[in-house]
């Protein structure tokens, strides 16, 4: 609401003395700061041990008879595409829309150039706009890399199984062959059926049950924030405007933190030993 008062007075201050005498949003009365700050939502999130536990299940092979725990069967299908989120914190749209030609597998780099959306009760792939973020990049480690590597064997594989059926989109999470009842592979996945998809890998391994895949991205800056990275390159990796919108959001959850930078400074001054000495006296 407040963005949207923004917006309105700054166009409307602009129609003054010109169109209208005055400007009539400025009698409005938007959320103060503190409003929205106490309205802000917690969200769920996993620290890293329980990231490891999750990647650790989620590439385990089902073990049943026709899985060879390789390429082909279906149980590891989603295996690439929830390490990418938990890994760099991307957008479920951003993920779905991650292109073969904009990874520099050298430089370790992805270019999030394009995104999957959802309109009405459709979906499309188009260009990324968000925030005016056209050009978005991310530095991801080479294990990541090595995920993505894995992630295009697996489409080769399932691009020469399908021949003609393959519609090549350059997607990295294209849509793949498995129940493909109707319409070409290759193309965009739906959004709502990859979050379908996650709820029940979420009930499955006992997650908090209101833990969204955007969640990762959550835990994902909580989690590097607790551990000490500097607050500008994890907030210019998330592609936040400023590290002080970063700090501003996440700062709060560095409980750990906060006391282990009160111990120090306590340490450092000889608290302690002032406690003691009147504690004895």
């Amino acid at each position: 609401m407040r963005h949207v008062h923004n917006i309105l007075s700054g166009a409307l201050g602009a129609a003054v003395p010109k169109l209208i005498p005055v400007n009539p949003a400025a009698t409005a009365h938007p959320p103060t700061a503190r409003q929205i700050r106490a309205q802000e939502s917690r969200y769920p999130t996993l620290d890293d041990g329980q990231t490891t536990r999750f990647l650790g299940t989620v590439w385990e092979p089902c073990g049943n008879r026709a899985c060879d725990g390789g390429l082909t069967h279906h149980c590891l299908r989603d295996a690439p595409l929830w390490t990418v989120y938990a890994a760099t914190g991307v957008r479920r749209s951003e993920a779905l829309g991650m292109k073969w030609s904009l990874i520099n597998w050298d430089a370790g780099s992805i270019e999030l150039g394009w995104v999957v959306v959802e309109e009405g009760n459709t979906y499309r792939l188009r260009k990324l706009t968000k925030d005016g973020d056209d050009n978005a990049v991310i530095y991801v480690d080479q294990s990541v890399m090595n995920v993505l590597k894995w992630q295009k064997e697996r489409q080769n594989a399932e691009r020469e199984r399908l021949g003609s059926s393959w519609a090549d989109n350059d997607l990295v999470f294209a849509r793949d062959g498995f129940k493909l009842y109707r319409g070409e592979a290759g193309g965009p996945q739906d959004p709502e059926k990859v979050s379908a998809r996650w709820r029940t890998l979420r009930t499955r391994l006992h997650l908090p049950e209101d833990f969204r895949i955007h969640d990762w991205r959550h835990s994902k800056v909580t989690n590097d924030l607790e551990a000490g990275e500097n607050p500008v390159e994890v907030s210019a990796n998330v592609r936040h405007h400023s590290p002080g919108y970063t700090m501003a959001r996440y700062g709060h959850s560095r409980k750990d933190g906060a006391r282990r930078l009160a111990a120090s400074g306590a340490g450092r001054l000889g608290l302690s030993s002032l406690v003691g000495v009147r504690g004895g006296t």
